[in-house]
This record gives structure tokens, sequence and C-alpha cells, in this order.
């Protein structure tokens, strides 16, 4: 189990995400994501001599005072963070747990806060989903202080969670939150893609679902390469548990490691090739990097592509 003291280094994830962002965020030219439009923020007094194009008249008829309307810079993207947070995303379950070696769900928390404070930067309204056999929270989009807080505040609290036994079910969870944001969201997913139902066909029906609803979907499979992909175990009898259902299997990784690591890449490859067909950025992702190496590839990538 992670305790309180294992993860007392993640009590600053705003400001190690802050930290990442102003890192990353130097040298690009352009937003990697979309422009800007305008939106109402307070009326001010009008003052004499300056352009009457902004005068709210109406206001004017009620007051018989001139007042300016001010508008504040707000892109017109919403961006949709998606983070899965089964207990398979608890793997690896290390006794000191940091931000240089991190489970799949820390890695993923920190990856959306950085996210988050880079649209925050650029005035675009986010919104945070996490879901594990259900939606567990589901915020709306906005780009307020206040609002920002709350998210980070429900980040931390996933970090701090360490409860085993909570089962994917991704497909029931997307349909649901394709429903509820509005159409042409940016949609972001951290998931290891595990799921209990084990059909991959339905998770991508699900995932079409969001492409239907014309959003621009991007996922992070997140995995631990060495251990979940190259089966990289020493060659003594092991003891393997699956953390969502607690089935125990003894077996010596060396008689399956070849087995083992040609049905993952296969995996791997299929999920590759679905996201192709569906028009879905695949983004791999190997928790040892660092989620600031792997963000800011990631970006300056889609900044090229624009």
């Amino acid at each position: 189990m992670i305790e309180r003291k294992d993860i007392a280094s993640f009590e600053g994830l705003d400001f190690f995400a802050k930290q990442a962002v102003e890192g990353f965020i130097t040298g690009l030219h352009k937003s990697p994501f979309h422009g800007f439009s305008v939106e109402f923020a307070e009326h001010r007094l009008y003052n004499k001599g300056e352009s009457t194009k902004h005068i709210d008249w109406k206001l004017f008829a009620r007051s018989d005072k001139l007042f300016v309307k001010r508008y504040e810079e707000e892109t017109n993207l919403r961006c949709r963070i998606i983070i899965d947070t089964s207990s398979s995303m608890l793997f690896p379950q290390h006794k000191q747990l940091s931000i240089e070696n991190p489970n799949k769900l820390i890695f993923s928390s920190f990856c959306a806060a950085a996210l988050m404070i880079l649209f925050k930067k650029q005035r675009d309204a986010v919104g945070l989903s996490l879901f594990s056999k259900e939606i567990e929270f589901h915020s709306p989009e906005k780009t307020t202080n206040s609002h920002h807080q709350i998210l980070m505040n429900h980040l931390e609290r996933i970090i701090k969670d360490s409860s085993v036994l909570k089962s994917t079910f991704a497909v029931n969870a997307i349909h649901d939150i394709a429903e509820m944001i509005h159409q042409r969201s940016l949609v972001v997913l951290f998931s290891d893609m595990m799921d209990s139902e084990k059909n991959t066909d339905d998770i991508f029906d699900a995932l079409q679902h969001l492409k239907y609803n014309k959003h621009e979907v991007v996922l992070f499979h997140v995995v631990d390469v060495d251990k979940e992909i190259d089966f990289n175990y020493s060659n003594v009898p092991h003891k393997f548990i699956d953390l969502e259902t607690s089935e125990e299997i003894k077996l010596s990784p060396s008689s399956i490691k070849e087995e083992y690591i040609a049905l993952k890449k296969k995996e791997v490859q299929d999920l590759k090739l679905k996201c192709a067909q569906f028009k879905i950025d695949f983004v791999e992702v190997d928790i040892k990097v660092g989620f600031e190496k792997v963000l800011s590839t990631y970006l300056n990538k889609r900044n090229k592509m624009r």
C-alpha cells in the first residue's frame, strides 16, 4: 500500500507542474492548439474622446451613464482531460514513489497538471474526468483560477488514493463522457488501456463516439515499458498479483517471457493501428522517461505539424 509519507513529495503538484511548463513552453513560438476569441468580462466607465464602438447602449438607457464593455481574451478551445484511475494504474508499486520513480497514475496526474497550466496560460477552458468502473469525477470546462485549483486538488487526491480492486470499465465511462461534453473539444485520455471487459472493439467504439461528436482525441498510452512490455524480471519464481481482481499466479518469468513479449507487442501494435484508423493521435508513453520529456516531445511535434 502507498502510505502518506510515500507521497509527501507530491504535495506541490501544482508547483512542480508549473516548473515543467516554464521549461517546455519556451521555444514554442505559436500555440500548439488553437487561436483566440473574445468573451465579455465586465463594464467600465466611458472615457471622453475614446471610441464609442463598445459602449453598452442598453445600459445607458437604464442608467443614463456611458459604460464600455470590457472583454477578456479566451481561446475557443475546450479541453477535456480524462484519466483512468483503475487499480492497474497503480503499477508499479514501489515503497518510495517519487516524481522520478512514479507509477502510471502519478505520471498521468503530473502530465495532466502540466497541460492544465499550459491551457490556463493560453486562456483555454479545461475540464477533468476521472473513471475506473464508472465516472468518479466530471467537471465542466472553465478558465477561472478557482476552477483550476479545484482540478489540481482532485489530481492530488487521486495521487494519494492507493485503493486496489478498482476495475476498469472504460467503455461505458467514455460513452457517457462523450455525451456530457461540448462538441469539437480536444479530448486527452491517459490510460494503460487494460480494460476488464477485454473487448478492444467495444473500447474503440467508445473512442469513435468521441470522434463522431467531432472531438479531437489524443490517447496517451501509459505503460512501464521495462516491466509491462519487455517483461524484465529476475529469473527466479515470482508471484504476480492482479491489482484489479487480486488474482494471483506463481511462475518463473523466463518460462513465458518470449510468448508474453510477442503477445504484448502485438497488442500495442493493434492499438496503434486502430488509433490511426480512427484518426486518434496515439502517444506511446514510457513512464520511466519522465513527464516533462514526454510532454515537450509531443507538444513540439504537434507544433511542427500545424
